[in-house]
C-alpha cells in the first residue's frame, strides 16, 4: 500500500479514513476523488496530518478519462472506495442519482482497476465499502447478519448498493480482480453530514428544534464509531484475505428512541436548555418511513477471530466525544447548515415528516 485512491474522500467516512491513514502510515500518498455533492465538504479535508502526502481532486467516479488517468499518473495500487449516494429517504424521494453513483460508478473503477492493474506486477487492491442494508431487515429473535447472509435490500438506496457488492464480487470471480468487501452497521462520529439521525438530533437539540422520531422508535440499528471503522478498513487492506467479506459493527442494540433519548441525556448535562426542561421534551413522533426495516445487527465474529479487530468505543462514549466535536466545531456547523440544498431538504422533509 502505496499509493491509495480514495472516492468519496470528502465525505463523512471518508474524509475520516484519509486522516486515519495519512496519520498510521507515515510513507503512504492519498489521491481523494470527490464529486462534492452536498454532504462532500471540502471543510473535511483540512488540518490533514501530513497534507504534503494527500492530493485532493474533485470529480467523478462515473468518468472513466478521469479514473484512468489518476490511476495512471498516480501508479494506484489501491482503491478504497466510499464513494456513494447512502440516504435512505433520498433514494425514496429520487432514486436515479443512487443507480448512477453506486451501481455505474462501481462498475466504472472495476473497469478503470482491471484494465491499469492487468499484466502489472506488484500487490494491488481494491477494497469496497458497502452497508449492512443489503441483507434486509432482523425481526426480534433472528441472527444477526455475518458474512453468509442472503441478501434481501429493502430500499432504492440499498438495493443499489446490493447490486454493486455483486459487481465487486463478479469482477474477483471472472477477471481475478484482487477485491474485498466490507459491510458495515450505522456509523457515527466527527464530520457527519446532518441529515443522519445522530448529528441531526444533536444540532436540533442544541438549536431548540424538534427531534422527529419515526414511529414508536422502536427500530433497533447497531451503531459503529467512524474510527473503529476506520481502523478496521486499514486492518483488512492490511491483513484480509482477497476475495473476503468481512462485517463490522459496533455490538450495540438500542433503539432509535434509547439513542435520541441518551443523545438528550448528554445535551442536558452540557448545553442545558435555558427553561430547566430536559431535551426530550424537543421529541416529536411522526409517520414511519416506507418500508422501514425493523432491526440490524452486525456478527464481527469473522473479523475478530481472523484480523484480531474489535471496536474500542461503548456507545455512550462515543456519543459524548461526538457531541464534544459538533459543540467545539460551530464553524464547521454553519458551513453546512448555511447550505441551499440542505436547508431546502431539512424544510421539506425533516421538519414536516421524518428525520
Amino acid at each position: 500500500m502505496k499509493n491509495v485512491l480514495v472516492t468519496g474522500g470528502a465525505g463523512f467516512i471518508g474524509s475520516n479514513f484519509v486522516r486515519y491513514l495519512l496519520q498510521r502510515e507515515p510513507d503512504v500518498k492519498v489521491v481523494t476523488l470527490d464529486l462534492l455533492t452536498y454532504a462532500g465538504k471540502m471543510e473535511n479535508l483540512e488540518d490533514l496530518p501530513r497534507p504534503e502526502n494527500h492530493v485532493f481532486v474533485q470529480g467523478d467516479i462515473c468518468n472513466r478519462e478521469l479514473v484512468d488517468q489518476l490511476l495512471a499518473e498516480n501508479a494506484i495500487d489501491t482503491i478504497v472506495h466510499f464513494a456513494a449516494e447512502s440516504h435512505v429517504d433520498r433514494s425514496i424521494l429520487g432514486p436515479m442519482p443512487f443507480i448512477q453513483t453506486n451501481i455505474i460508478g462501481t462498475f466504472t473503477l472495476l473497469e478503470a482497476a482491471k484494465n491499469a492493474w492487468k499484466d502489472k506486477p506488484g500487490e494491488f487492491r481494491f477494497h469496497h465499502i458497502s452497508t449492512d442494508e443489503v441483507f434486509g431487515a432482523l425481526q426480534s429473535g433472528d441472527p444477526a447478519f455475518e458474512e453468509g447472509t442472503p441478501y434481501n435490500p429493502h430500499s432504492p438506496y440499498s438495493a443499489s448498493k446490493a447490486s454493486s457488492d455483486h459487481l465487486v464480487r463478479a469482477y474477483y470471480s471472472t477477471y481475478n480482480l484482487p477485491i474485498t468487501i466490507s459491510n458495515c452497521s450505522n456509523n457515527y462520529g466527527p464530520y457527519q453530514f446532518p441529515e443522519k439521525l445522530i448529528p441531526l438530533m444533536i444540532l436540533n437539540g442544541i438549536t431548540g428544534k424538534p427531534l422527529p422520531v419515526y414511529g414508536k422508535g422502536e427500530q433497533i440499528r447497531d451503531w459503529l464509531h467512524v474510527m473503529d471503522h476506520c481502523e478496521a478498513i486499514y486492518l483488512i487492506l492490511k491483513k484480509g484475505k482477497i476475495g473476503e467479506t468481512y462485517c463490522i459493527g459496533g455490538d450495540n442494540q438500542p433503539t432509535n428512541l434509547e439513542i435520541v433519548q441518551l443523545i438528550c441525556e448528554i445535551l442536558d448535562d452540557k448545553v442545558p436548555r435555558a427553561d430547566g426542561k430536559s431535551h426530550t421534551s424537543q421529541i416529536q413522533y411522526v409517520s414511519d418511513r416506507p418500508g422501514h426495516d425493523f432491526r440490524y445487527d452486525i456478527n464481527t465474529n469473522k473479523i475478530q477471530r481472523e484480523l484480531g479487530w474489535k471496536p474500542a468505543h461503548a456507545l455512550r462514549t462515543g456519543l459524548e466525544e461526538t457531541i464534544e466535536w459538533y459543540l467545539n466545531h460551530s464553524a464547521w456547523v454553519d458551513s453546512v447548515l448555511d447550505k441551499d440544498e440542505f436547508s431546502s431538504w431539512i424544510n421539506t422533509n425533516y421538519q414536516e415528516r421524518d428525520y
